[in-house]
């Protein structure tokens, strides 16, 4: 079987450091072309500074991989898709729910792969935690998720304006987990969102949620951590404490504790291969929802200016 012909679109970190490797490990896919505007490219690589040009004069080409800001993401989708082009939606799926249940119907209409990735469900202690929950009475969970942003996010203004969803751009990552481990859903109950003054979108957010059996879900994100860095989900149950660690990388059962290789990239880029050869989309909008009712229902509060 011929392998998929795949262009990234949006060479910044994210696509250097995984997307790249993930593709080159994954004999599905092979890397056609590059879309990016400031990034010089590859060696040897076809480099384009717009989709639009790449398709009209690029090499042929199957799917595309938009590693781009979420505010841009739409037009670039809804182009590819309206082409026959199967797409990778890297997180979060786009800037608004709406216009990613459009893409939904575009990629319907045209039978072209959609997928909102969501690469934390893919770290090694998640399947293994799902697993185990689903025959488990869940009492209570706790998310932890801070990091330091100039470690992670130097520079990257887009992150701070409205559709760049700010501490949720790594919370989400954790809403990505909890929904997909958790055995029954959940909602937001209130929330209080920390905003610099000179920026759109929030540095600390401390929410509460509540599943449909009445259990107790807090979620602290914060994006002012120095030192060591907190990516946690622990779930109480009637059978013990579960604890997913370093981001979903390590699991720690009742008498048990695991850790397993990173394949969150690859992962993803096997659920895509199958989900073309199967003519498949998978658009999981979960995640974004709860962020959306975050930014919808929580009370806001003011705090110093924030500078890179």
């Amino acid at each position: 079987m011929d392998p998929i012909r795949i262009a990234i679109v949006g060479m910044g970190k994210i696509a250097h450091d995984q997307h790249v490797p993930a593709i080159a490990g994954n004999d599905a896919f092979r890397l056609a072309a590059l879309v990016s505007r400031h990034d010089p490219g590859m060696d040897g690589m076809p480099t384009y500074r717009d989709l639009a040009h790449l398709i009209e004069e690029g090499p042929a080409i199957d799917a595309v991989a938009l590693c781009t800001p979420p505010q841009v993401r739409y037009d670039l989708a809804a182009l590819a898709l309206e082409r026959g082009l199967h797409v990778f939606l890297e997180k979060p799926p786009g800037a608004t729910l709406a216009e990613v249940w459009a893409l939904k119907a575009v990629a319907e209409r045209t039978r072209a792969t959609l997928f909102a990735s969501w690469h934390s469900r893919f770290a090694a202690g998640v399947a293994g935690a799902r697993a185990w929950l689903a025959e488990r009475d869940v009492r209570a969970a706790s998310i932890v998720w801070r990091e330091d942003v100039r470690v992670w996010h130097p520079g990257q203004a887009w992150i701070w304006e409205p559709g760049g969803l700010g501490v949720f751009d790594p919370g989400i990552n954790a809403l990505s987990i909890a929904t997909h481990i958790l055995p029954r859903p959940f909602f937001l109950r209130e929330a209080t969102l920390v905003v610099p003054e000179n920026r759109a979108t929030p540095i600390a957010a401390d929410l509460h949620f509540r599943d449909a059996g009445g259990a107790p879900i807090h979620m602290d994100l914060d994006w002012r951590q120095t030192g060591p860095q907190s990516w946690d989900i622990l779930v109480e149950t009637d059978a013990g404490t579960l604890k997913l660690t370093k981001g979903g990388a390590v699991l720690a059962l009742p008498g048990d504790a695991r850790a397993d290789e990173d394949r969150e990239y690859p992962g993803l880029y096997a659920h895509f291969a199958d989900l073309i050869r199967t003519g498949r989309s998978d658009v999981d909008l979960d995640p974004l929802r709860l962020v959306a009712d975050a930014f919808l229902c929580g009370r806001r509060e003011t705090t110093e200016a924030f500078h890179d």
